[in-house]
């Protein structure tokens, strides 16, 4: 087999990603206003054992010694989110300046540590007062939206390159309108299906916005994963297209096609209403890279009691599974970034997230923390990027999820997808042995890379760190 390192090109983005509710901490901080995700949280019985992001990874007061992990990790790159909130503490108009002065210094920091800051503007935490006027669900959202883009754009293209528009629409419709799990918390078909509307013309309009007002590259963040038939049954077969229609192409079909896919019909039912020509064309908004998260598939067969999707999952029995249940499959990364490829064109890819919960320790031990399922898992993960590249893709970045363990969503502190173990007690950071092998091979990747491009070359490979 090539050596995977040998097969990433040499500009290759090495990274680790957050989101600002799982680690920042301190949410009403300097002016802070109220998040809808810190009003779900606050909420009896929404998050496991009631656990919150009130301190979380404290990484809004830790945000120095976290960026000196990184740069003690090798990393070139950093995925974070922006707490809307903290911005705009009422959604729109005034700028609270504290807020976006603690993205600032961040920022100016990662570039002092030679690491290139990827910005996601959306990771899911909406400001309470918008949500309160309906949130997604209502028209003015999209033009919220605009708004918050254009002011952090203003403000920081000139350090950021990178921006994301929303990470992972799905999630947002599917576990807060559809079947409450996540922030707002509501089960309607009927209100998922408006919700995904107005979230592809808020991406839309904040590519509009940031084409006004930046320079660089902006993207959309999108989980896939393979759908699978059960057997080759008809029933089986076109629960696989309905999921796939459902979960990878509800979001993609509009954004780099300008049209819904048709299975959504059947999958919503009388709650699908096809969406005007205008607002497919604003979905349709050029944009330069897209972002994949993934972390398993799924083995789908019919199901007439699940709907609206009327397709249920089943697991491979024989296969081994992360502490969330999910397949360890990593050829589906391979087969997933080929697929968007072969559909969607050679557009930029970066593996946004990709990672794993298994068992740790909630105090590390003298000698660390042992974690060899994750370390496989990176391994097996990062060999299947390789394919995709070796197989003509263009993958330029891997951000390993997550840089710390965190406040899992609804799961609480109960699942640690980290590479870094933190003491939520203490807050203490300890790289864990998954952390180190990551490190060893990025130090691997730009040895091969300065040996191929020979002894006297003084070239140093653009993004990194020198």
């Amino acid at each position: 087999m090539p050596n995977a390192q040998s097969t990433f090109p040499p500009d290759f983005l090495w990274g680790a990603a957050t989101s600002a509710y799982q680690v920042e901490g301190s949410p009403l901080a300097d002016g802070a206003g109220v998040s809808n995700w810190h009003r779900f949280a606050h909420t009896p019985g929404r998050v496991r054992d009631g656990d919150t992001g009130d301190m979380a990874c404290d990484h809004y007061r830790r945000m120095p010694e976290d960026v000196a992990l990184m740069q003690s990790l090798g990393l070139n790159a950093y995925r974070f989110s922006v707490a809307w909130s903290r911005v705009l503490p009422e959604g729109k108009g005034r700028i609270n300046a504290a807020g976006l002065g603690f993205y600032e210094r961040l920022v100016d920091r990662l570039l002092a540590a030679g690491i290139q800051p990827m910005l996601t503007l959306h990771h899911w935490d909406l400001p309470a007062v918008l949500d309160d006027r309906g949130g997604w669900l209502n028209p003015d959202s999209a033009h919220w939206f605009a708004e918050f883009t254009a002011t952090m754009v203003r403000r920081l293209d000139d350090r950021v390159k990178l921006w994301t528009t929303f990470n992972e629409p799905w999630v947002i419709t599917d576990g807060g309108f559809l079947h409450g799990t996540l922030a707002p918390g509501h089960r309607s078909a009927f209100e998922a299906a408006i919700a995904a509307r107005h979230l592809m013309r808020a991406h839309g309009l904040a590519v509009q916005a940031y084409r006004a007002n930046g320079a660089h590259q902006i993207g959309l963040v999108v989980n896939l994963e393979p759908k699978v038939a059960a057997s080759d049954a008809p029933a089986d077969l076109a629960a696989r297209a309905r999921a796939e229609a459902y979960m990878n192409r509800q979001y993609l079909d509009p954004a780099l096609l300008g049209q819904c896919p048709p299975e959504l019909r059947e999958v919503f039912g009388e709650a699908w209403v096809d969406w005007p020509e205008a607002d497919l064309a604003l979905a349709r908004q050029p944009i330069d890279y897209l972002g994949i998260n993934y972390y398993t598939h799924q083995v789908t067969q019919h199901d007439a009691t699940a709907w609206p999707v009327r397709a249920s999952g089943r697991p491979q029995r024989q296969s081994s599974h992360t502490e969330t249940g999910w397949e360890v499959f990593p050829q589906g990364l391979t087969e997933t970034l080929c697929w968007v490829r072969d559909r969607y064109g050679d557009i930029p890819q970066y593996v946004t997230e990709n990672g794993a919960a298994f068992y740790d320790p909630p105090v590390a031990g003298p000698d660390g923390v042992h974690d060899p399922l994750r370390v496989d898992y990176l391994r097996s993960h990062l060999e299947a990027v390789a394919e995709a590249i070796r197989r003509g893709v263009d993958v330029r970045g891997y951000m390993a999820w997550s840089l710390l363990d965190n406040l899992e969503w609804a799961h609480g502190f109960s699942k640690r997808f980290g590479i870094t173990h933190v003491d939520f007690a203490t807050g203490h950071r300890t790289p864990k042995d998954s952390a180190r092998w990551y490190a060893e091979f990025i130090a691997q990747h730009r040895a091969s890379q300065g040996a191929q491009r020979g002894c006297g070359s003084s070239a140093t490979p653009r993004g990194t760190s020198g």
